[in-house]
């Protein structure tokens, strides 16, 4: 087993209540994927994790398969709490909105087709935009300076919004890329 890594600041203690609470009110007020509020609920109001260790996590989500916040749930509960966390963490995020979710769904699913219910989606999905813009700003700031980051956040960005690649071969590419050279770099004597 690793030893703790050094954070600058003592770890929070993150009870089982407060995993699910706070990843209940991700999924209640997270309008656009929740990503941005799942950052502010773990880092900065109960400190649950550094801005470094909010972005490994959200790194290895979106790897994996599923919602980036679904992963992040059940990561931030097991990192703080174990399996009882991860449960936690992904049961307070997934019950309301998977009931509100289902009844939604029932109520418009013929009405998709609508301008108003188009017009409402259209403005919901900007703002989503804007917040993923913005938490990807602030997921960078802990790595401003180092070179290899930027450069693979900027080809990433590259390949997905200007050459339209898609995500998985972006992916498939520039992971191993950027592994080889975080483990070169970390190797190679300064």
């Amino acid at each position: 087993m690793e030893p703790p890594v050094a954070t600058g600041r003592p770890p929070a203690h993150a009870s089982l209540q407060g995993l699910f609470y706070e990843f209940l009110k991700v999924a209640l007020f997270g309008f656009g994927g929740g990503i941005a509020l799942a950052h502010r609920s773990a880092v900065e109001r109960r400190q649950w994790l550094t801005d470094a260790e909010f972005a490994d996590v959200l790194t290895l989500c979106q790897i994996m398969p599923g919602p980036n916040v679904v992963g992040i749930a059940v990561c931030v509960g097991a990192k703080t709490r174990g399996l009882p966390g991860a449960i936690a963490g992904f049961v307070g995020f997934a019950l309301v909105p998977g009931i509100f979710g289902f009844v939604l769904a029932l109520l418009l699913l013929g009405q998709a087709r609508m301008p108003l219910i188009q017009n409402i989606l259209g403005g919901i999905s900007a703002g989503a935009v804007g917040l993923m813009i913005g938490t990807g700003l602030r997921l960078l700031k802990p790595r401003w300076r180092d070179p290899p980051a930027i450069f693979f956040a900027a080809l990433a960005f590259a390949g997905l919004a200007i050459a339209k690649f898609p995500l998985l071969l972006v992916l498939l590419t520039l992971a191993p890329l950027s592994i080889a050279v975080t483990v070169f770099g970390r190797t190679t004597p300064r």
